[in-house]
């Protein structure tokens, strides 16, 4: 299959909820992540084009932070599914931004995709 990515993927491990339209998934753990979206294994009965609340919940020693991000399903599979993100605050914006730098092979890529996107 055909890789139609844009955006380059981090494996990063984050417990999510994410609500759709009558049913709720809670304490799940994401398997990677990039600027536009996310995989998030063990989630099932949902459908292509369906859209939920992402709440990526960020835990550190002192603090909390949930990151709230409105996404739509584009792939599913077996394992999970695929989430496109389509709209999220500045805050949440940033900080995913961080968390995509200080876990990239290579930050200079996120870089350039962020000027692309910054001229579309």
């Amino acid at each position: 299959m055909k890789n139609k990515r844009k955006n380059s993927r981090v494996p990063f491990q984050v417990k999510t909820n994410l609500e759709f339209a009558g049913k709720s998934h809670t304490d799940r753990e994401t398997a990677d992540l990039s600027l536009k979206g996310v995989f998030v294994p063990g989630v099932a009965g949902h459908k292509v084009g369906e859209n939920c609340q992402v709440s990526l919940r960020l835990t550190g020693s002192t603090s909390q932070l949930s990151l709230e991000i409105k996404g739509t399903v584009v792939r599913v599979e077996e394992d999970g599914l695929a989430l496109h993100f389509y709209e999220m605050d500045l805050d949440s914006f940033f900080h995913l931004k961080n968390i995509l730098y200080y876990n990239s092979e290579d930050p200079d890529v996120l870089d350039k995709e962020l000027a692309v996107e910054g001229r579309s």
